[in-house]
């Protein structure tokens, strides 16, 4: 408790008055129990019974109770007379507050509309009973009984070093387990010094920018993209370009056409986001082409390439690279669970000291139990038997969503993307962008939730499209959400055919 005493009188009175100040002032809430006369004594270096000849005043006039257990509290309601208010919490009350001059970081984040909506739109949003939120893995599949053993082993066998601060690339046994799994599972290349545990995708995107953005330097995007990249790099004060993608992943031609020197390309080549195109082998060997032809790195973003549901996986971007260009970046979130914050950046050998530097500036280092026990978890092979798992029943859900898109939506939809990851997209066929909001707000009130595509094209696509998350959700919430979602269509396409016989 910072008690500011005003030096006037005798000792007792600052205290009490000080503490007036406190409760009338809303900073002690009422019933809040205040701390013992002997701490208070100690915290500002006077007497005990010059702190309970304060009590006792305030015990007095009604400011404070004496608890029928030990202890002291601020009266629930304070007696009617008592109409002082300090003259600071008046004048702060009622003062205009200055404007305060923005970064140009912060302005151009601040001055982003999409950035705001799709904030209300996705966190914001009310709790849905058939929310297809995208970008959520299934948690009732997780093994969270396995997963807090391991928190409580890992806890229980912490050494005094584990409490200090952590490295800022991350602890070494995890970076060994990931360069082993990713050599594994994607055919990653690289060595566990090459590893940089990050709080989520996010960061490493973030960092990415940090390391080689300047104001008015050119940032490549997929059209349509991943936003959080978009804002990053707007922030950063990048001269944002835009490369349209179709089912094969970014229009390399059109890329190629590019004038002037790019510095960073973001692309998502194993599942593209949102349409969930797959990049090819040869249109990925062209784009490490055109990487080393211009000097510019690639950030490859594998987000949720670990769910793939038909054809053989294909191996990394970044497995191809034999000149260093490429960024590697994957998460735990979509793995495991968002709120674990733990993701993984792999960077090029010529790279590796200034990001290790650059993240040891931003936050230190990302927590150590937490790292230390997602490192046993992975050694014990419960991280592969979980997705194992999980590719399992999101294929079944998969199956669901299909066959009720087909059964509820049938001719009026295309979808995309739904080889693999964690959403689909559904495109509108007779639902121009303009009733998208309208067609949202319609679901919404029909307890559905869904989420237009619009936001992530540089310029709004001329029909609607739905990012659909399923995995998060049961097979009957699958077939129920998109029946209530085929009958709100319904209602709205003969609405239109009104409308246009009139």
């Amino acid at each position: 408790m910072f008690l500011k005493l005003d030096q006037e009188g005798l000792l007792y009175g600052q205290v009490y008055r000080a503490l007036r100040r406190q409760i009338l002032g809303g900073r002690m809430r009422p019933g809040s129990r205040l701390p013992s006369t002997r701490w208070l004594a100690s915290e500002l270096g006077i007497s005990r019974n010059t702190a309970l000849l304060a009590y006792e005043q305030l015990i007095a006039e009604g400011y404070l109770t004496a608890g029928s257990h030990a202890g002291t509290y601020v009266a629930a309601e304070l007696p009617e007379n008592l109409t002082f208010v300090p003259p600071d919490q008046v004048s702060r009350k009622h003062a205009i507050p200055s404007a305060v001059r923005l970064s140009g970081f912060a302005s151009r984040i601040a001055d982003d509309p999409v950035n705001a909506a799709l904030i209300r739109q996705i966190l914001l949003r009310p709790a849905l009973p058939y929310d297809f939120r995208y970008g959520r893995p299934s948690f009732a599949d997780f093994p969270h009984a396995t997963w807090d053993r391991t928190l409580a082993r890992r806890a229980r066998r912490r050494s005094i070093g584990d409490l200090d601060y952590g490295a800022p690339e991350g602890v070494a046994p995890l970076r060994m387990e990931l360069a082993e799994y990713l050599r594994r599972a994607r055919a990653v290349n690289c060595s566990p010094e090459q590893i940089l545990i990050v709080s989520g995708s996010q960061q490493a995107i973030d960092l990415a920018v940090r390391v080689l953005i300047d104001r008015g330097d050119r940032v490549v995007l997929e059209n349509p993209h991943y936003f959080p990249a978009r804002n990053v790099s707007r922030a950063a004060g990048a001269a944002l370009e835009f490369v349209d993608v179709d089912d094969q992943g970014m229009k390399l031609s059109d890329l190629a056409a590019k004038k002037g020197r790019v510095k960073l390309a973001f692309v998502t080549p194993s599942h593209q986001f949102p349409t969930g195109a797959l990049m090819p082998l040869g249109r990925r060997l062209e784009l490490l082409a055109w990487a080393n032809r211009t000097g510019a790195v690639v950030f490859e973003d594998d987000y949720d390439s670990e769910y793939r549901y038909s054809g053989r996986p294909v191996e990394a971007l970044q497995a191809l690279d034999e000149s260093g260009r490429v960024l590697y970046s994957g998460t735990f979130s979509k793995t495991m669970f968002p709120g674990l914050r733990l993701g993984y950046l792999v960077v090029p050998n010529q790279l590796v000291d200034i990001f290790r530097s650059v993240k040891s500036l931003l936050d230190t280092a990302c927590p150590t139990n937490t790292q230390l026990a997602l490192a046993e978890f992975m050694r014990d092979g419960h991280f592969e038997r979980h997705l194992r798992r999980s590719r399992a029943r999101n294929a079944k859900r998969r199956a669901v969503l299909l066959e009720a898109i087909e059964r509820h939506l049938g001719g009026r939809v295309e979808v995309s993307g739904a080889e693999g990851g964690l959403h689909i997209l559904l495109w509108m066929k007779d639902t121009p962008m303009r009733r998208s909001a309208d067609l949202v707000a319609r679901a919404e009130q029909a307890g559905v939730g869904v989420y237009p595509v619009g936001p992530f094209y540089s310029k709004p696509p001329k029909r609607t499209g739905l990012l659909l998350g399923y995995t998060s959700l049961t097979e009957k919430e699958i077939a129920e959400g998109i029946r209530r979602l085929g009958s709100v269509v319904a209602s709205m396409s003969a609405s239109m055919s009104d409308r246009s016989c009139r």
